[in-house]
């Protein structure tokens, strides 16, 4: 195994990718859910949004009908492929959001698409990267499954719901909006269209937009490498404002107290997206998740570094690091609602704009694990 030789995030990293299991599947919730919940009708709210069984047996055991408690945990699966589109694919995003237990807090923690991860099933292979983990069938569902049973292997925690998500079909919601703002943060050139972008913030139209965020290899600037914008992470940090952005242009233009404009954003992301809330029926989640602010949502990434085996390049968390004590360490506030107080105590893991008071927020603490989640599967 070769040394570390770049840090798979960093305080200034993006906010990951498809953190759009609240901003997207139910974008109203971080835009005023209360009030759509109250005005809109269950079946357009529900009907608006793809929904089928993802987890299957790798979900938390929930009583039909029983009432929404935290705290909970999602899996996000991000894809270049169309929700739609069939056949073997892998993942560009897996991102764990936790609930805290009184529904007002949202973490997501982000898990390297190239991290080295034991896959319990064996297929594609008994180690690989974590993104081959999808591509364990050409049925999306099984795929799910599949990689859902390799991140609890991994870190303990299992899930009561979860999404799998397009990103291109995401900024879908621009056509509907207009346009957004975006800010690169240094001039890129396009590798598919050759259109310079320049530094500093601009309004963009999808087609733009789009050709912005699939940027990957222009992000190579000394300032890139030192604050961990580099490659797929400046990428990453580009979809983290696209999605931000969507959200608050949606709510400067009335879409989280108009329900019919709500609804027609959320038709907006047609095959885009697809959603596992479980026993938990769509609205309630909305309605009890309506004070989650968009703004003070942490984004943690995995503690890891790169790093390489047999000459093949992949994310890793280093054995006997600080880096594998802070994995477990994050692994175990999951499991115990915790996060805050992890994030106090790992801020170099942060990897977005928001974190907690820590002023104001107790020392994490050890016990047992929460009903939502199971010992490390062997």
């Amino acid at each position: 195994m070769g040394d570390p030789i770049r840090h798979a995030a960093k305080a200034t990293s993006p906010w990951w990718a498809k953190a759009m299991v609240i901003g997207g599947s139910m974008v109203m919730v971080v835009a005023g859910g209360g009030a759509i919940a109250a005005q809109v009708s269950l079946n357009l709210v529900n009907n608006s949004v793809n929904q089928e069984d993802l987890l299957g047996d790798q979900r938390v055991e929930t009583e039909e009908g029983a009432p929404i408690e935290g705290p909970l945990n999602f899996l996000v699966l991000g894809t270049d492929e169309r929700v739609d589109a069939g056949g073997e694919a892998r993942t560009d995003a897996d991102i764990i959001v936790h609930i805290n237990k009184d529904l007002t807090q949202v973490s997501m923690i982000s898990l390297p698409r190239d991290l080295l991860v034991e896959i319990p099933s064996g297929v594609p292979a008994e180690e690989t990267k974590l993104t081959e983990a999808f591509a364990y069938s050409e049925d999306w569902g099984e795929s799910f499954q599949n990689t859902a049973e390799t991140i609890t292997n991994l870190t303990g925690i299992q899930f009561d719901g979860g999404a799998i998500a397009n990103f291109e079909g995401f900024l879908d919601m621009v056509d509907e909006l207009g346009t957004i703002e975006l800010c690169p943060w240094h001039e890129i050139t396009s590798i598919h269209t050759d259109k310079t972008f320049p530094e500093g913030c601009a309004e963009y139209d999808k087609k733009d937009a789009l050709d912005l965020v699939r940027q990957r290899y222009g992000w190579d600037s000394e300032e890139d490498y030192a604050n961990g914008t580099w490659g797929d992470f400046g990428r990453q940090k580009m979809q983290q404002q696209a999605i931000k952005k969507i959200l608050e242009r949606a709510k400067e233009q009335g879409y989280a107290t108009n329900p019919a404009k709500a609804v027609e954003l959320l038709n907006s992301f047609g095959d885009a997206l697809t959603v596992d809330v479980g026993g938990y029926n769509l609205v309630d989640m909305i309605t009890q998740m309506r004070d989650v602010d968009p703004n003070e949502i942490i984004s943690i990434g995995t503690p890891s570094s790169e790093g390489s085996i047999n000459g093949t390049s992949y994310v890793l968390i280093h054995e006997g690091t600080d880096e594998q004590v802070a994995a477990d360490a994050l692994w175990e506030a999951i499991a115990n609602d915790t996060v805050e107080q992890w994030a106090c105590e790992y801020p170099d893991w942060l990897s977005g704009d928001s974190a907690p008071d820590c002023a104001t927020t107790s020392p994490a603490t050890t016990g047992a694990p929460s009903d939502a989640v199971t010992e490390t599967a062997d």
